[in-house]
């Protein structure tokens, strides 16, 4: 049963394993659903660890272009315009800092920083750079190979450390003690790839620029997610719905289970408001 006592003003969603499927696709049911949110005059945005630049085929399923929390809270985007209205960035003495530890703690793992531009298309700025002994954790990588100082030698909003032969809570449970609070460690696969950025961004940092523009209360929002990168958003919101495929700690932290990414999860919530 939803805590929420009036129709949600804010709809927030995570996109890879929540809004889209298996297949990478917006069901018809998901999107007539979000078209519903949007033609009533609510908020939706998209709330995803993804840098802007890889929100164009979100928008191309939706087939429309919202406010995009991106980088797991530290970008605000707005598709329409194709604009960075926000940004928070770990400095350089920080990501060298990190680093080093990351390199010590986990021997033989690889470092990417994501850096972001005025635009998600923003040809000035190399937004992904990785050293060579940088593993992908997904296929057709977009990303510059440079040096392993020239890694850390510009803010980013993000510092990516990849270990494939890890599993992803194994890294951040080794790291995290010694990070402290000196940065935020996330991560959104097990596939032996953590995340790291400003301390106290999260998504639900990013909802909350979002919120307080629009002047959405905590408890007028309703958030959808399916890992740990989700969690802080799924506490926040008055409603945190985890996906029936959600990892173990987004399903610990929701408020309750929906139907899989695969099942129109999403949709099935949304619709008890709007049909």
């Amino acid at each position: 049963m939803t805590p929420l006592h009036t129709k949600p003003k804010l709809v927030a969603t995570d996109v890879d394993g929540t809004l889209i499927d298996t297949a990478e696709r917006v069901s018809a049911r998901t999107k007539a659903a979000v078209g519903a949110v949007v033609a009533d005059g609510a908020t939706f945005v998209l709330a995803t660890g993804r840098p802007p630049r890889w929100i164009d085929p979100v928008v191309s399923e939706l087939g429309y272009a919202p406010l995009a929390v991106c980088g797991n809270g530290a970008v605000i985007y707005d598709s329409a315009t194709d604009r960075v209205v926000s940004s928070h960035t770990l400095d350089i003495a920080t990501l060298s800092w990190l680093a080093e530890l990351a390199e010590r703690t986990l021997p033989g793992c690889g470092l990417a920083t994501e850096r972001v531009g005025a635009s998600a298309h923003d040809a000035a700025t190399p937004q992904f750079v990785s050293s060579p002994t940088y593993e992908h954790a997904w296929l057709n990588p977009d990303d510059t190979v440079v040096s392993h100082a020239e890694v850390i030698d510009s803010p980013a909003i993000k510092m990516l450390v990849r270990l494939s032969s890890a599993r992803s809570s194994e890294m951040r449970a080794a790291l995290a003690p010694l990070i402290g609070d000196r940065a935020e460690i996330t991560y959104s696969t097990e596939h032996g790839l953590i995340e790291l950025s400003v301390p106290g961004v999260t998504k639900a940092s990013g909802l909350a620029e979002v919120a307080q523009q629009i002047g959405a209360r905590d408890n007028e929002i309703v958030a959808f997610g399916d890992m740990p990168n989700d969690v802080p958003m799924l506490k926040m919101a008055g409603l945190g719905v985890a996906m029936g495929n959600a990892h173990r700690e987004a399903r610990a932290a929701a408020d309750e289970i929906t139907a899989t990414n695969d099942d129109d999860g999403v949709a099935l919530v949304l619709e008890r408001w709007w049909t």
